[in-house]
């Protein structure tokens, strides 16, 4: 007896076991763009069997009924069944998954993605490459050359623009004027000036120890400009032995050369001279400081004179100098002690600091010699014609 209550009491459990079964249907048709094959229809024969299994005493023991299996293509493929048309950039209408993987995947709106008759035959058909630089595909059009790959010629440059930007807002009356004046003069029409000793130097040399100087000052622009020049030397507890100023008009050749012109005058030797001077001076390739000049004194007297030095940098603190200078006469001058021809010669090797270049000292070497018969009124006087001499002195500007 208690045994057939306990078979009664499960009889409604096995029963339930298909109904649950049937509601879970594994088929994500809630998920978007998903959608599963329709449930099989329910048995009515169970509520029959549930009432029979309760008049019974021996136990019957019920399964879940099973659901239709799918076909056999479905099978095949684990997404077999699942609507996915909706989904982006695929498409499932009419192919079969079985064949491929992706068939039915629209990929025609993917970047860079042209779709083609024959993709097999080449793995880049359909990408446009045409925008890629260095890339023409065949029937294009060469493009147009423009700036320097065009040939070429002679054809003018454009005329200026007229008009001026500023005039609509101060005037052209006022602005004209300034163009005129300052904007003229602050690029290139401002007086400048400088002030150079190249040399101004102890000399340590037989016979007496020295001094020398030698240098210029300048003021104008970049066209016209006045220029003051002197040099001499002498001994230490000696008269001065040479010293001469030179007042010029210097006005420029072009960006490397200046012409020079004025009068030079000669407080020593005495008698002193007065000449008429003309040269040049500039910068030589190579940057090579150049200077020739010619003299014409108040007695007829022709001299002249050529120098010239250059600066080997080192390092940016070191700079070699050499220099050359030599002196020329037209005529015997015995009042002054010059002989005609080469007079004199110096050259000289100069190694300075440049820890400032404004006041930069250094230390060298010179040599000097006179010749022909500068040499022979020089020995008359009983002075020596030349040697060697060590320097220290200081290159300055301001």
């Amino acid at each position: 007896m208690i045994r057939a209550l306990l078979l009664a009491g499960m009889a409604p459990l096995a029963l339930a076991t298909p109904a649950l079964a049937q509601t879970m249907d594994h088929s994500m048709h809630n998920m978007p763009g998903m959608t599963m094959p329709a449930k099989p229809a329910a048995k009515p024969k169970a509520k029959a069997a549930a009432k029979s299994a309760t008049k019974r005493k021996a136990p019957v023991r019920r399964t879940a009924p099973r659901r239709a299996q799918p076909a056999k293509t479905q099978a095949a493929d684990p997404h077999a069944g699942h609507d996915m048309s909706g989904m982006q950039r695929m498409d499932m209408s009419g192919q079969q998954p079985t064949q491929n993987p992706h068939a039915g995947h629209d990929m025609s709106a993917m970047p860079g993605m042209a779709a083609s008759t024959d993709a097999g035959q080449d793995p880049h058909a359909g990408h446009d490459m045409s925008t890629m630089p260095g890339m023409a595909m065949p029937g294009d059009q060469p493009a147009a050359k423009v700036g320097t790959d065009l040939p070429p010629g002679n054809k003018p440059a454009p005329a200026p623009a007229g008009d001026h930007l500023a005039d609509r807002f101060w005037g052209a009356d006022a602005m004209a004027s300034s163009r005129e004046n300052d904007l003229r003069r602050e690029h290139g029409g401002m007086t400048v000036y400088q002030i150079l000793f190249n040399l101004a130097e102890y000399q340590a040399r037989k016979g007496g120890d020295g001094y020398r100087w030698d240098g210029e000052a300048w003021i104008g622009g970049d066209i016209n400009r006045f220029t003051l020049k002197s040099e001499g030397e002498g001994t230490f507890g000696k008269p001065l032995e040479q010293a001469e100023v030179q007042a010029l008009y210097s006005r420029a050749l072009d960006p490397y050369w200046n012409l020079q012109a004025g009068v030079r005058y000669d407080f020593k030797p005495n008698p002193s001279r007065t000449f008429a001077t003309v040269g040049i001076e500039g910068l030589a390739p190579g940057w090579f400081e150049v200077e020739g000049a010619l003299f014409l004194s108040d007695k007829g007297d022709v001299l002249g004179r050529a120098e010239g030095y250059y600066d080997q940098r080192i390092t940016n603190w070191f700079v070699l100098q050499p220099r050359v200078e030599a002196n020329f006469s037209a005529q015997d001058v015995p009042e002054t002690g010059t002989g005609s021809g080469l007079t004199d010669l110096e050259a000289g090797l100069r190694l300075r600091y440049e820890g400032r270049r404004e006041f930069a000292p250094y230390i060298g070497v010179s040599w000097e010699r006179q010749f022909g018969d500068t040499a022979r009124f020089t020995r008359a006087r009983g002075d020596k014609t030349g040697g060697f001499s060590f320097v220290a002195g200081v290159r300055t500007w301001f």
